[in-house]
């Protein structure tokens, strides 16, 4: 019977725990007006911080050297996207200027939320600061000190409110748990009709679980009480809005567009300023309209409209000549990478695989690939011809390779299962084969599987003379 009495006082408590509700929950629930905290928001707003924190890191010095140095200068981009500086650069502007947008965009849905007016009408705020550079409620951070402060007081908060969030399901773990543990307990000793070793055995779990429970809630409540939960939803969403503001000016800064604020942190120098030329430099303003008189620069005036954003979200929008255009992108980066892994080990190529790898290819690359075949006889015996094949696959992959790789990562990145996530690397649409020409990719695809076929027949037949000449070998030996 004590066993039992034990049990009936956990169950009591334990279910006052989880049914009671603190007396400052019982108010009325606070209307928007109200001073309030963020409270279960926090785990929402912690992911648009994070989205906004890399996005300001991706502009960094580092990157901005890496994208003017290396990323327009990549061969595959210049063979078969384009070799016009400019237009890339352009591009990149174009894409950094559109995960910011539809940064903000979530930005202004939290707004709307905030008692202060001036944040309720943050949409017209930024939009007129990236048209015409007017920021009268001075939201943009002035100088590198502040711009480094509130960066390190996201990340914190980003930290805390992610750590947060594992305990809390921890904590949910051990309740479900002890919940379980305290009916199979009871049920357990009904059953026995006694209380002996097991039943002392069983007190001790749920004791202990009951210890765990209470100090997880303690580490919950400490981490609330330092994470984004316990702090004012208004203050938070005036620090994701100031820092939409930096960033924005960042890029402003960094591809040279007027009206931008000077001494952003991390400094920028001269170097890292993306120009096409150190010689002739050029705003990127300039960069993106050159660039839209390929996209039919008079359509953006009669639809989108002629704004910093609507004028970048255009450029973006791929021309019909490219693979993101007819959506084969991402299939074509697949087939590249199956087709470099085919080059690499042509000797186990199988009968499967080949029928695979034609049913991947559309109807436009198979007939490129019958007109390049006919004529091409059956024999591959020419070790001389095997290896200047394989050097031309290897200088084909070498440039057309990497943007398929890159196409991977770019889609992967931001893929749904992947949206609430930091990405990880920072490829840009232009290192991909997003707007890559159609008809110069198929012409390079089809020359790797030109190259493939010979490769594969010459093993073939290099393997077939091996066995043939062993076969003979081992005859002459028994006959003998």
């Amino acid at each position: 019977m004590a066993l039992e009495t034990l049990l009936v006082k956990f169950k009591t408590a334990i279910s006052n725990s989880f049914d009671s509700v603190p007396p400052k929950l019982l108010k009325k629930k606070p209307s928007f007006k109200s001073k309030r905290n963020v409270d279960v928001l926090a785990f929402e707003i912690a992911g648009v911080m994070s989205k906004l924190l890399h996005l300001f890191h991706s502009l960094s010095d580092a990157t901005i050297v890496r994208i003017r140095n290396d990323a327009v200068t990549l061969e595959g981009v210049r063979k078969i996207i384009s070799n016009d500086e400019s237009f890339l650069l352009g591009l990149a502007c174009a894409e950094f200027a559109e995960s910011l947008r539809l940064i903000a965009n979530s930005v202004t849905r939290l707004s709307h939320r905030c008692e202060d007016s001036d944040l309720r009408s943050f949409h017209r705020a930024f939009l007129e600061f990236a048209d015409s550079g007017r920021d009268p409620n001075g939201w943009a951070l002035s100088g590198p000190k502040e711009t480094d402060a509130k960066f390190r007081k996201m990340e914190r908060y980003v930290t805390l409110t992610a750590t947060l969030h594992r305990e809390m399901e921890e904590l949910s773990v051990l309740e479900n748990g002890f919940r379980k543990a305290l009916i199979f307990s009871h049920h357990g000793n009904s059953s026995e009709g006694n209380e002996g070793s097991l039943g002392i055995g069983k007190e001790q779990k749920i004791y202990e679980l009951q210890q765990k429970i209470c100090w997880q809630r303690q580490e919950v409540k400490d981490l609330k009480d330092r994470s984004l939960w316990s702090r004012s939803f208004d203050g938070v969403v005036l620090l994701l809005v100031r820092f939409c503001f930096t960033v924005l000016a960042r890029i402003k800064v960094v591809f040279g567009i007027g009206h931008s604020v000077p001494c952003l942190s991390p400094s920028l120098s001269t170097s890292a300023t993306v120009y096409p030329s150190d010689q002739n430099p050029t705003s990127c303003h300039e960069f993106i309209s050159g660039s839209l008189e390929r996209f039919e620069l008079e359509e953006i005036k009669e639809g989108l409209g002629s704004g910093f954003f609507e004028s970048n979200s255009k450029l973006l929008k791929p021309p019909p000549s490219t693979l993101g255009a007819v959506a084969l992108a991402l299939h074509y980066a697949n087939l590249i990478i199956v087709l470099e892994k085919m080059i690499k080990s042509p000797h186990l190529i199988g009968v499967d695989a080949r029928d695979d790898l034609y049913g991947m290819l559309p109807s436009s690359i198979r007939l490129g690939l019958r007109a390049r075949l006919k004529g091409v006889g059956f024999c591959a015996s020419d070790p001389v011809l095997a290896g200047e094949w394989r050097e031309a696959l290897g200088r084909i992959l070498g440039w057309l390779s990497p943007l398929a790789h890159n196409m991977i990562k770019w889609q992967n990145e931001r893929s749904v299962e992947q949206q609430n996530l930091v990405p990880k690397t920072n490829v840009l649409l232009l290192q991909t084969l997003f707007f890559a020409n159609k008809d110069k990719t198929e012409a390079a695809i089809t020359e790797l599987l030109v190259g493939l076929n010979y490769i594969w027949r010459f093993e073939r037949e290099m393997t077939a003379k091996a066995l043939f000449g062993c076969a003979n070998f081992n005859g002459l030996i028994k006959h003998s």
